[in-house]
């Protein structure tokens, strides 16, 4: 007997499509409430991209990840990419690799991307504040950045720390103008002079991307060069980034470009400009309005846009590697900007540093240079006085210039100014065994031995008096000056030469150029003033202590000190000549006779190949207190091809020197320890390093360790 429920010939499937068909009429005529927004402690969220990913200003190494935030409505059109931003660290923030929560507080960022979602499942902080509307980070400079940080072992926000300078609101609010056009190409000029010199500047106007290795002759005409072939790039359409050692030898190029271009076409980086102008000048060339940049050392990350060509003049100067964590060098990163951007490269010099014969060695650079029969017509007489003539020379025993000396001063006055240059600038001299040239050294504490008064010797660390000093490798008791200071020569050469003025350049007082007249520049390496019309004379004094350094670039670093003093001397053809006091037969010495310094550089390049040293082999520093480097190599996961050279003790810091970057704090006794690998393992050293460094970091405590990855000074 069926149910009363059951309708004939259906069964129960009739009534339940019935229910079915109410309930989806009922469902569409409801009113649906919509989503409710996405919101951060009662904050809406900005729609479509609510997260921003960020880089924070924390430059340990543990820390060289990004960041994920929450990014609030208000902030949405102000948080885009490349901006500076202000976020919460460690209260609520995610990192992308683990989400873990890391340090406290309001720190500075950049917001590298935004994402419509975190890889963080979690909830996340929100960004505190925009500082500024204005993208100074681009795309282009973040993969420069970590590329940077990848071969040095170091972080991001280290690297960005020197790329991007600090923010001026004042130079922010003024506009930019408008970029100018394209200048016509310039001709040649001196660059005749050089074998492939005027096709280098056609390649430039065309588009293309050559590499060169420029030897430059000696001379004013560097600054004049440098400026064709900026202008030649920017008449193809494209941008140019100079760097130089120096504000002198940056406001010779920006004179140079001026009068080629005229104003308004370039931007000059320098720390002499002030803040807020010198960030006025870097806005303009990140905003396109200007495509042509000339800079010392931090200008190497200048945001040129369309960068066609990148110059570094004179890559062996110190000032070129820079002095902050990760402490990349100028070549380096101009080299990986010439990789990265596809565009040309000139490394320009009076001299030629190992580093530069290699590029051109491995072929990844061609030489520009001049015949031999044009740089013999271009660089001075160059003549030597060794140590053996220097004693039997009465004129040298009683005011340390020998008789050659006098006679090329004598000589040289009677046209114009005559240059001596003085290893070292002050007064008080280091003093050495005059028998034997070991250096006095304290019997107590080893330090070196002073005569600040010329009557009593004391030391230059414990200020412990010596009255009855002996040298302990011959026995001797007579001493020697070591290296004269700039000042006590000048106070010698006025009272040889009364009726000639003395001029002094150096550290605390730097001559940009002398008149053409008669005169006496006293001057220590790399502050030589240019001569108008150029030196008649110059002497090179004390050549044995600049060859005599404990470090393997000494023979390198003398030849282009004397080089570039020798430069600002006039060539054969007009008299000039230069005594440089030294032993003859050293090459560095007869190279710079020669005036042949690349054929010294490749020497020197075959040596170091032979000996496994950079920059053949890659090297890596690792210096702190004993225990914490031997911690640290005990740790780290070094490549199997790496070598590890030491420790060795390093000498304590002088207490009243100037102390550099990286020096052991005074007292202290640190070591060092030097990595090396071969060829096509730096990156995976440089890793290795990182990786080690990171956990140390990480796990806390300890005391700190200082790596460098390609240290300047490795003697």
């Amino acid at each position: 007997m069926s149910s009363e429920n059951e309708k004939p010939g259906g069964g129960a499937d009739g009534g339940g499509a019935e229910q079915l068909a109410l309930i989806r009429e009922t469902v569409r005529k409801a009113k649906v409430p919509k989503a409710k927004p996405r919101t951060w402690r009662g904050a809406a969220l900005a729609k479509g991209l609510p997260v921003a990913r960020v880089v924070v200003d924390k430059g340990g190494v543990h820390l060289d990840r990004y960041f994920d935030y929450a990014v609030p409505e208000e902030l949405d059109a102000d948080a885009q990419p490349g901006v500076r931003v202000r976020v919460r660290f460690g209260a609520g923030a995610r990192n992308v690799q683990g989400g873990r929560r890391e340090g406290g507080g309001l720190i500075d960022g950049f917001v590298v991307e935004r994402l419509a979602e975190s890889d963080y499942s979690g909830p996340l902080a929100a960004l505190a504040s925009v500082v500024s509307p204005e993208r100074v980070l681009s795309p282009e400079m973040l993969a420069l950045a970590r590329a940077v940080a990848d071969r040095y072992a170091g972080s991001l926000a280290d690297v960005l720390q020197l790329a991007v300078p600090p923010r001026n609101a004042r130079a922010e609010a003024k506009p930019s103008p408008e970029p100018p056009g394209p200048p016509p190409v310039p001709d040649a000029g001196t660059w005749v002079r050089y074998g492939n010199g005027s096709a280098f500047l056609r390649a430039l106007a065309a588009g293309g991307a050559p590499r060169a290795v420029w030897t430059a002759l000696p001379g004013a005409t560097w600054a004049d060069e440098i400026a064709r072939a900026v202008a030649a790039t920017l008449a193809g359409g494209r941008g140019a980034l100079v760097v130089v050692p120096d504000g002198r030898s940056a406001g010779r190029v920006d004179a140079a470009l001026t009068a080629l271009l005229g104003e308004g076409r370039h931007a000059l980086l320098t720390a002499e400009s002030g803040p807020e102008k010198r960030y006025r000048q870097w806005l303009a060339v990140r905003r396109g309005s200007v495509r042509a940049v000339v800079g010392t050392r931090a200008a190497m990350f200048a945001p040129v846009e369309k960068l066609g060509l990148v110059v570094v003049w004179e890559d062996g100067d110190s000032s070129h590697s820079d002095d902050h964590a990760p402490f990349p060098h100028v070549r380096e990163v101009l080299e990986l900007r010439a990789t990265h951007d596809k565009c040309a490269f000139l490394l320009g010099s009076t001299s030629c540093t190992v580093e530069a014969a290699q590029l051109v060695e491995s072929s990844w650079a061609a030489p520009l240079v001049a015949d031999r029969a044009t740089v013999r017509a271009a660089a001075p007489l160059v003549r030597t006085v060794g140590d053996g003539e220097l004693a039997r020379d009465e004129a040298a025993r009683a005011a340390r210039l020998p008789s050659l000396a006098w006679q090329a001063v004598r000589e040289g006055l009677k046209s114009g100014p005559v240059l001596v240059q003085v290893p070292r600038r002050g007064y008080v001299p280091r003093l050495s065994c005059e028998r034997c040239r070991t250096p006095a050294r304290c019997r107590h504490c080893s330090g070196p031995l002073e005569a600040p008064d010329e009557r009593d010797l004391k030391c230059g660390w414990c200020g412990r008096g010596e009255p009855q000093w002996r040298c302990t490798e011959c026995g001797g008791v007579r001493l020697r000056a070591a290296v004269v200071g700039a000042r006590r020569t000048a106070e010698e050469l006025g009272r040889a030469f009364p009726a000639v003025p003395v001029r002094t350049s150096g550290r605390d007082h730097v001559l940009d150029s002398v008149p053409g007249r008669p005169a006496l520049v006293v001057s220590t390496p790399g502050a030589e003033p240019v001569a108008e019309g150029g030196y008649a004379a110059a002497l090179l004094l004390d050549g044995w202590a600049m060859l005599g350094r404990p470090d393997l670039r000494a023979g390198e670093e003398a030849l282009r000190r004397w080089i570039g003093a020798a430069s600002l001397v006039r060539g054969q053809d007009e008299g000039g000549t230069v005594v440089v006091v030294a032993e003859p037969t050293l090459r560095p010495v007869q190279a710079l006779v020669r005036w042949d310094p690349v054929g010294h550089a490749l020497r020197e390049l075959a040596e170091r190949a032979e000996l496994g040293f950079p920059p053949v082999s890659r090297m890596a520093e690792v210096l702190g207190r004993p225990e914490a480097v031997e911690a640290f190599l005990t740790s780290a996961q070094l490549p199997p091809d790496a070598q590890v050279l030491g420790p060795v003790l390093m000498r304590p810091s002088e207490p009243g020197r100037a102390r550099r970057p990286g020096d052991p704090p005074v007292g202290e006794t640190w070591e060092r320890a030097l990595l090396r690998v071969p060829p096509g393992s730096g990156s995976a050293l440089a890793a290795a390093l990182k990786t080690a460094q990171a956990g140390r970091l990480a796990r806390g405590g300890g005391d700190p360790v200082r790596i460098r990855v390609d240290p300047p000074d490795i003697g």
